[in-house]
């Protein structure tokens, strides 16, 4: 075999019946982490961090239920309309990254409403965790070997074994990496030039660079909603991403303006 062989098992810790999922680990690692960056946030800012507690209880009920409802809604609507009871078992899997973003851009609406802050200088700092989460959810799809990219002889194609035994785009690194760049460009920016930018840019810079790539590893990524979508000429990932897009960009637009 010229290609290097992935088959981890999913499961991190068996306690018994008692099972730890990668997945599930590195989701709250993610979670945790997003808490502890905003909290350097606030200090930067002499902003009261206790604040955050509630807050980063807004955003994990609007990721999870966002995420859930939009893998539903976008990806087999068909099959979860004919057994709605389905849409709640998140254990079988099936989280939507466009939806979790939606789930969050709302829950933090109704915070704000609540405790009276400014909507998008809070997204403009929340969006650098964001990208960071990407990078921890990707890593989570790598370990399960789903969202897996097509079959290719690239040099760094990978077997994933559990899926089959051809190699192929390891389209969650090529997002996870690419995550991970946009948080350390991000960060870089708001360390250095927070004062001088408008409220909207960072947030908007996050969009369009996140929705570029997702838009980009698309095209090497094994079709993932169960429904023909070739009369959009795009994957449905694709297609959900270019609404975000354009709005990230006239985020920034509005920014330079202002």
């Amino acid at each position: 075999m010229e290609h290097f062989v992935w088959g981890v098992d999913p499961v991190a810790i068996h306690l018994g019946s008692f099972k730890v999922y990668w997945y599930g680990m590195l989701f709250a690692g993610a979670i945790l982490a997003g808490l502890e960056y905003m909290k350097w946030v606030y200090r930067q800012e002499s902003k009261d961090v206790d604040e955050l507690e509630t807050m980063f209880l807004y955003i994990t009920i609007g990721i999870v239920v966002g995420a859930r409802l939009g893998h539903c809604l976008f990806y087999d609507p068909t099959f979860y309309f004919a057994h709605p009871m389905k849409i709640f078992a998140v254990w079988e899997g099936g989280l939507a990254s466009h939806g979790g973003g939606l789930g969050v851009i709302i829950a933090l609406y109704l915070y704000v409403k609540k405790y009276k802050l400014n909507y998008m200088w809070l997204l403009d700092r929340v969006a650098i965790p964001t990208a960071l989460f990407g990078f921890f959810v990707r890593m989570g799809n790598f370990m399960n070997s789903e969202i897996v990219g097509k079959p290719s002889e690239v040099p760094w194609a990978i077997v994933f074994s559990r899926v089959d035994m051809l190699p192929r785009h390891p389209a969650q690194l090529y997002e996870a990496i690419s995550y991970l760049s946009i948080f350390i460009v991000l960060t870089l920016i708001y360390k250095f030039k927070r004062e001088r930018l408008n409220h909207g840019f960072l947030f908007g810079l996050f969009l369009v660079l996140v929705f570029s790539v997702r838009i980009l590893v698309e095209f090497v990524k094994v079709k993932q909603a169960d429904y023909d979508t070739s009369f959009l000429m795009m994957s449905t990932g694709q297609a959900l991403s270019v609404p975000f897009l354009l709005i990230g960009f006239g985020l920034m637009f509005w920014s330079f303006k202002k």
